[in-house]
């Protein structure tokens, strides 16, 4: 019962920290603190109101909540996809179902349902295109992707995509392109919004004997995200420990 009291005094103490440090309506503490008589009821009271539903609408607290639901259902979201495709039928419904297959690894069926996408006043969608040339270097095909990808910036010269522009670089590697690659990744690393652009360009630049410059475009790199918002850090954790890693290699 005593650490039944403790864990419920830690809980009423973070959650008023909270009220603090956030700005809430102070009269939260007296909701918090009132109900201490009620070991838990004022702090998970506090936490279903204000901390919760602010969780659901970040990027965290929503990735967060996906990665419980897939790990709980995996294709539970796929199924629900599937039986929009099967009400509706319309292109925006098997776009989502086809993006829910390549990350679900099933990139060869997505090839197929983004076929049945790109026809008639759709043919040329720079979205839709954008899509399949995914679905195809997913499935491994990344001549396909690349020779999509040129498609689309034929028909639609003004569509601009930092992770199209992603796709096309990696695909140029994949094809053995290494000096186009390496071409598209020098100018993706100096716009695109996260850091793997970067990190890709400079193991590729390390690969190809170049390690002084890799080491360069890394050390840049965490040097900047030192002094960038801490959302930024966590997004781009991957990535970031990626460059590390490869400095210490």
């Amino acid at each position: 019962m005593f650490q039944l009291y403790g864990l419920a005094t830690l809980c009423t103490i973070a959650c008023i920290v909270h009220v603090v440090r956030t700005g809430q309506n102070s009269t939260w503490i007296w909701v918090i603190g009132g109900l201490f008589m009620f070991p838990f009821i004022g702090p998970l009271v506090y936490f279903c109101a204000v901390v919760l539903p602010d969780l659901m609408g970040s990027r965290s607290g929503r990735r967060a909540a996906r990665g419980l639901r897939d790990t709980l259902n995996p294709e539970g979201e796929l199924r629900r996809l599937e039986n929009e495709v099967k009400v509706t039928g319309d292109v925006g419904s098997r776009q989502r179902y086809a993006d829910e297959l390549v990350r679900l690894g099933r990139a060869p069926e997505a090839v197929d349902v983004y076929k049945s996408c790109l026809t008639g006043l759709f043919a040329d969608d720079p979205k839709l295109l954008l899509g399949y040339a995914r679905s195809l270097f997913a499935a491994g095909d990344a001549g396909g992707a690349r020779r999509t990808l040129d498609d689309l910036i034929a028909k639609n010269p003004d569509f601009k995509s930092a992770d199209g522009h992603l796709l096309y670089a990696r695909a140029l590697e994949s094809e053995g392109d290494f000096e186009k690659a390496l071409a598209e990744y020098a100018t993706l690393a100096d716009y695109f919004p996260g850091a793997e652009a970067a990190v890709r360009y400079a193991k590729l630049l390390k690969r190809q004997g170049q390690v002084g410059q890799a080491r360069q475009i890394l050390e840049g790199l965490l040097d900047r995200a030192k002094y960038a918002p801490s959302h930024y850090k966590r997004a781009q954790r991957e990535w970031l420990d990626a460059a590390r890693a490869e400095l210490r290699g």
